[in-house]
């Protein structure tokens, strides 16, 4: 076993809809998870969030997903 190494974090994916992928696109599919683990109707808008819902979702959102031309 190797100590002190730390699992890397996948790397961001596109935050875009394509054709292909719509409802499987990756940002919908983060959605559904963070509305599973912190109870939220999945029918909810992220802007319907407030408080610590809020900026836990921005820091998952940012964390996981990248805009278009940034690396």
């Amino acid at each position: 076993m190797s100590f002190g190494k730390k699992k890397e974090p996948p790397p961001p994916v596109d935050n875009v809809i394509s054709d292909q992928t719509g409802q499987f696109d990756l940002r919908f599919i983060l959605w559904r998870h963070f509305c599973e683990q912190n109870s939220i109707p999945v029918e909810t808008l992220p802007s319907q969030l407030a408080g610590d819902l809020r900026d836990r979702w921005e820091e998952l959102k940012n964390s996981r997903l990248r805009t278009p031309g940034h690396k």
